[in-house]
């Protein structure tokens, strides 16, 4: 067991002398506080993505709603005109007065539906933005805790490239610039 802890006892000794810990602190303390405020606005984007696929699946209820109706006008109206009768001529006149507005409906809610479709489209980007930034700067710390324990400088410099990675996106994301990766998303989805 003594063994063991001299192992550790040495490293953590030498490690208040070293240059890297300072910068291995500096830069984790950077990119946790980085990290959190992106963890931050990505659940804000969560939640309006939630909220324009449910506005999407309302609008689309209702279309279908309207396609119900307009069938069953279309039906009453097929079943009147089948009949020949001169009494019905403003029963005629009102069911495709209705089936007229119900298409100019349906397509009224249709675009609005779509249009919540685009919107959670778009919100998604940045949400994968958001979340190849927490991604990279996760793997950027873990590397920073093995860079203070091995004092590898190449180490050092291969963590801060991941970390500046991680920046990118998360500032791109902040800015609404889109800067997507589809394979880095796929992977993480």
């Amino acid at each position: 067991m003594s063994d063991i802890s001299d192992t550790i006892q040495e490293p953590i000794e030498q490690a208040g002398k070293s240059k890297i810990n300072s910068r291995v602190a500096l830069l984790v303390a950077i990119t946790a506080t980085f990290m959190a405020l992106c963890n931050v606005k990505d659940g804000n984007i969560v939640q309006a993505m939630s909220q324009a696929q449910a506005h999407s699946i309302d609008a689309w209820s209702y279309f279908q709603a309207k396609s119900t109706k307009q069938a069953i006008a279309e039906n009453s109206l097929e079943m009147l005109k089948l009949q020949h009768l001169s009494t019905n001529d403003t029963a005629i006149k009102k069911y495709e007065i209705q089936i007229a507005r119900y298409e100019k409906e349906k397509m009224v809610i249709k675009s609005q539906a779509e249009g919540y479709a685009k919107e959670y489209d778009a919100i998604n980007l940045f949400d994968d933005q958001f979340d190849m930034t927490d991604a990279m700067l996760t793997i950027s710390i873990a590397m920073l805790g093995i860079t203070s324990l091995t004092q590898k400088k190449w180490l050092l410099y291969f963590a801060g490239t991941v970390a500046v990675l991680g920046f990118i996106f998360g500032f791109t994301a902040f800015l609404g610039i889109s800067l997507h990766s589809d394979l880095v998303a796929k992977i993480l989805g």
